[in-house]
């Protein structure tokens, strides 16, 4: 795991870094940078309303007594993608914005759903509830 995190944290920069200055070797800096700069504005809206939708069908459920387990994982896509749509990149806006735009989240969630089906399944992980 921390193999894997190590790799994460030096291979994404390397990468968003080349897709940078390649792009701004075709359109220029400044337009690079207006992308960047739009692409995380851009992200930071739309983050916050699907947020917003999220917490309120939470509540809703919960409400109406139901443990609201789509959503909560809706709501972690949401979060991460926000936090990828705010760090500078091509590469980290498109995994963000897949994320955070509800089409795209939707096939992502249904492999988190059968992941965490599968880990439940071979004893990887357990939940425990309150009662």
């Amino acid at each position: 795991m921390l193999l894997k995190l190590i790799l994460l944290f030096t291979i994404v920069p390397i990468v968003e870094l080349a897709i940078l200055l390649k792009l701004s070797s075709y359109i220029g800096v400044g337009y690079t940078l207006l992308i960047v700069f739009f692409t995380g504005i851009a992200g930071a809206y739309l983050a916050k309303s699907e947020g917003r939708g999220v917490i309120r069908r939470i509540k809703m459920e919960m409400s109406q007594g139901r443990m609201p387990g789509d959503e909560l994982i809706n709501g972690l896509c949401i979060i991460v993608g926000g936090a990828l749509l705010l760090t500078p990149g091509i590469f980290t806006d498109a995994i963000g914005f897949s994320l955070v735009i509800p089409v795209t989240r939707a096939m992502i969630k249904t492999t988190i759903k059968s992941r965490i089906r599968k880990m439940i399944d071979e004893g990887t992980v357990t939940f425990y509830f309150k009662k």
